[in-house]
């Protein structure tokens, strides 16, 4: 038995949260919502199983920001509508009752799209076919379509898509909101350099890159000032693990800047595809996440294999990050911070867990013998 304590049971104060831990519950897609994106029972109990295990705080996979073009997938769960709302309240109701936080990541696929409700069109900020092919897990098949450049019109909606479903977020009883800036996905494909080739204010520098995901910041911050609103930013994307921000350090350091001067209560940083070790180095051996914690002296939440608890330990206490974001380890472990506190051995992620849900959580489901 480790005599110990784990770096990871220490409390910790996110804005105006009181975590008695630093691990969080990644976003993860779940593709599990009704097709009209509609919370359900099931994935109230998917969120409620994390909290009742002990996890702190949880991030809710991406959440579509209107009616437009924001959506990604199929039975993905949206924060648009009257009635999401009134089911997105019944999970957090859970969650809080479990004792857990909850935060909605608000995402906007733009030429990630697979479900939007314009069917075949996209929005980016440049008419540039993402790299690779759509993601056949999530109901996609063959290369991306050329998606449509977006006019200063469709930023404006784009901005206050976001404001608005941070709104419904707060109303829905949300601890706060994460803008998914990250992994490929819209605000993401501003800030990277081949898919933006925009010739306005949106474009052209890492500074004019970045401004569209500072300018929600900024928007959810002063919509809702008392409201957490974070950001998650990732250099690799779902549709390329190779990506790294040309600029390297300068690029991040423009970017953090910005977001913590738009308002930013955290900054949350992927790794897509990769563990956090690979993504987070930096020319000189700095990783990206201590330059983000010094930059901008906001919380910081490292994600990428997090459930190598020696890593998370050295993350923790060589000042890396505050917070460790877990994804796969969650599922295999929904009660993973009782595991640690109690020195008890995790439980190994199988892939047949990334399968959408049914009557039960995926980690319960597998541990139950239902494949189904």
């Amino acid at each position: 038995m480790n005599d110990s304590p784990h770096a990871a049971a220490t409390p910790f104060r996110l804005g105006a949260l009181d975590l008695d831990g630093r691990f969080a519950v990644a976003p993860m897609t779940r593709v599990s919502a009704t097709p009209d994106g509609l919370p359900t029972t099931e994935m109230a109990d998917y969120y409620t199983e994390f909290a009742e295990g002990g996890f702190p705080l949880v991030i809710t996979e991406g959440v579509y920001t209107d009616a437009a073009y924001s959506q990604g997938y199929h039975n993905q769960p949206g924060l648009v509508t009257a009635e999401h709302v009134e089911g997105w309240r019944e999970v957090t109701r859970r969650v809080h009752a479990a004792g857990g936080r909850i935060i909605a990541q608000l995402m906007h696929a733009g030429a990630l799209s697979q479900g939007s409700a314009h069917g075949a069109v996209r929005i980016a900020p440049s008419a540039v076919a993402p790299l690779g092919e759509m993601m056949p897990e999530y109901g996609g098949s063959g290369p991306w379509p050329v998606p449509r450049e977006m006019s200063a019109d469709d930023i404006e909606q784009v901005r206050a898509g976001f404001v608005a479903a941070a709104r419904n977020a707060h109303s829905a009883g949300f601890d706060g909101v994460e803008v998914h800036g990250a992994n490929g996905y819209l605000l993401d494909q501003f800030l990277t350099d081949y898919t933006n080739r925009r010739a306005d204010g949106y474009g052209g520098t890492v500074s004019g890159r970045v401004r569209l995901a500072a300018e929600v910041v900024a928007d959810v911050h002063g919509a809702l000032p008392d409201f957490l609103v974070g950001i998650r930013f990732s250099q690799t994307k779902v549709n390329d693990f190779t990506y790294r921000w040309p600029g390297g350090v300068r690029d991040a350091e423009v970017v953090f800047d910005a977001v913590a001067a738009a308002g930013a209560g955290f900054v949350h940083v992927a790794s897509e595809g990769r563990d956090w070790i690979e993504t987070a180095r930096l020319a000189g051996g700095d990783t990206i996440t201590a330059l983000a914690r010094r930059r901008t002296g906001l919380p910081v939440i490292a994600n990428g294999g997090m459930h190598d608890l020696r890593r998370a330990a050295d993350v923790l206490e060589g000042g890396h990050a505050d917070l460790l974001a877990i994804g796969r380890g969650a599922l295999a472990n929904p009660d993973l911070p009782r595991r640690v506190a109690k020195d008890v051995a995790l439980e190994p992620f199988d892939a047949g867990m990334l399968k959408p849900m049914a009557t039960l959580s995926v980690a319960r489901r597998w541990r139950e013998g239902v494949r189904g």
